[in-house]
């Protein structure tokens, strides 16, 4: 007796392409090397340590919220990126996404959990509502989270694909990289601060 077995082939494995380009590490700082030494400033490798282990905390209100869990899901995977830890509690994270609609009966909330959050934190504004309040130009909605915590990368959209989050992502890498340890001490940091309220 026979058994033919017959099988179906699968799209993924049937052209074989070939990696454009070598798949690098992470990139070195600059600095000075030789034979079993390297040398390079202190604000560069705190930089390095930071922009590759950032601890996100998602503030979803709408929509947004579910292109953030997309990008968090195996297709898009932001773990690739050192953020392995979505956190839910503000004292333990230092990436605020704000991602949807935000009322003004929210503005304090939203403040509130920014205050919660340890120094040197950041905030990426997600989507449109939470950028310039969107659509919903009415007197219920804040119209941006710019208004009660103070923004560093705005991700336009409504809502944005997995791909715009993941480049906004990058984006604060990149200014969390290039983050001298000092700047938070600056004149004009805290000055940024007080015209938030914030001390």
């Amino acid at each position: 007796m026979e058994v033919l077995i017959m099988s179906r082939p699968v799209a993924y494995n049937i052209n074989h392409k070939p990696l454009e380009k070598d798949i690098s590490m992470v990139d070195m700082p600059d600095g000075y090397k030789g034979e079993g030494f390297f040398a390079t400033s202190l604000d560069k490798v705190v930089g390095l340590a930071r922009k590759n282990s950032i601890w996100p905390l998602p503030f979803a209100t709408s929509c947004c919220g579910i292109e953030f869990m997309a990008t968090m899901a195996s297709h898009y995977d932001l773990a690739r990126f050192g953020s392995e830890r979505v956190g839910f509690s503000p004292r333990q994270c230092d990436l605020l996404m704000v991602m949807g609609t935000i009322a003004k009966k929210m503005g304090p909330v939203v403040k509130q959990v920014y205050l919660q959050m340890a120094e040197p934190r950041w905030v990426i504004a997600v989507g449109a509502c939470a950028s310039s309040g969107g659509i919903f130009d009415t007197y219920s909605v804040l119209q941006g989270i710019d208004q009660v915590v103070p923004v560093d990368v705005y991700v336009p959209g409504c809502p944005p694909r997995p791909e715009a989050i993941l480049d906004g992502f990058i984006r604060i890498q990149d200014l969390v990289g290039k983050e001298g340890i000092r700047r938070r001490n600056g004149n004009r940091y805290k000055e940024l601060l007080e015209s938030y309220g914030i001390q």
